[in-house]
């Protein structure tokens, strides 16, 4: 009896998650288009993450569903050959560092080394558990041969917090420390954006952040305050944004999601982003696989948080597809492993 009504509140809390995901992932959609009225903005963009993220999850509850193993294999087999490909994608200035594809290329890197460790934790076979922790160990080793320093960094996190994970009995602690992790850095980086840290200390950091990106931010948090309600217009960054004005953002974008989103859609878009990651986070903390496979998705979304909160990641679509086909085979219940009758 007592494990009906577990399998019952299990069921229920997912069912929670999923209401709770459709709710913010149609906010997310709605609210570019009002804040877009009047403005002449370009929501499509944001639509296209939206949807990305929406496919990717639906893509990846099913075949986490079906493969639980070769599923998350393929997907980081997937990510690796698309990180290899994407600096070719668009040759110029986009491409050169501390601006444009570097993020991108190392959160495809985060997401398939999590998505080789999840199929790692999801196998039962020893050799192939070794087998696929190696390939995760040769994606983050690939961010090196990639020149992707941050790739490197991020994707070793990932591959560490996945060995953790492993002796993590509560996985609420994880979550919630994965939680801080990402608030830490988001707070780090509206106040640099605010100018409000201690000058010793902005100098410190405007060495491996840039001082170009610095720019970039503060010119967005300006435009976030001055335009609180609707922000300016979605895609609209940079025709108003001083900085990217001057020549300093090719692509017209501030570099940092947040910023992006404070600027262009105004508080209620930057609490949106924040509410669809912690939607991911609700999510893994309901699901149904094992905490270690939660976990370790999670580690690679808060890295894939990180790099957003300073980079450009989520401009390209590839990267929110990925990330929300790495959630959903991390919140999928696979079929071998369902109870009959439900």
């Amino acid at each position: 009896m007592t494990s009906v009504v577990g399998a019952d509140a299990d069921s229920d809390g997912r069912n929670v998650s999923d209401v709770v995901g459709v709710l913010v992932l149609g906010a997310c959609a709605g609210w570019p288009l009002i804040s877009a009225a009047g403005r002449d903005g370009r929501p499509e963009g944001v639509l296209l993450a939206v949807l990305a993220v929406a496919a990717g999850y639906a893509a990846g509850r099913m075949s986490g569903a079906l493969l639980p193993v070769a599923a998350p294999c393929a997907g980081a087999l997937a990510g690796l050959g698309r990180a290899c490909a994407l600096p070719q994608t668009a040759p110029g200035a986009q491409v050169t560092t501390p601006l444009g594809q570097a993020g991108a290329v190392a959160a495809l890197l985060a997401l398939a080394t999590g998505g080789a460790c999840c199929a790692a934790w999801a196998t039962p076979v020893p050799a192939l558990r070794r087998g696929l922790r190696l390939l995760a160990a040769g994606i983050a080793l690939s961010g090196a041969v990639l020149g992707s320093a941050a790739g490197c960094v991020a994707s070793t996190a990932v591959l560490l917090c996945s060995l953790a994970a492993g002796r993590i009995r509560h996985r609420g602690a994880g979550v919630a420390g994965l939680a801080l992790a990402a608030a830490v850095v988001t707070g780090t980086v509206l106040a640099v954006a605010a100018n409000v840290l201690p000058a010793g200390l902005v100098s410190a950091l405007e060495g491996p952040l840039d001082a170009r990106r610095v720019r970039l931010w503060r010119d967005a948090l300006l435009l976030a305050r001055r335009n609180t309600a609707l922000g300016v217009g979605p895609g609209r960054f940079g025709e108003v944004g001083g900085a990217a004005s001057d020549a300093l953002a090719p692509d017209g974008k501030p570099h940092s999601a947040l910023l992006q989103q404070a600027a262009e859609q105004g508080l209620v878009g930057g609490l949106l982003l924040a509410a669809a990651f912690c939607w991911l986070l609700y999510a893994l903390w309901r699901s149904p696989r094992t905490t270690p496979v939660a976990l370790t998705a999670g580690a690679a979304l808060t890295a894939l948080a990180v790099l957003a909160a300073v980079g450009d990641a989520l401009s390209f679509t590839t990267v929110p597809a990925g990330a929300g086909l790495l959630a959903g085979l991390a919140t999928a219940r696979p079929w071998a492993t369902a109870a009959p009758g439900g």
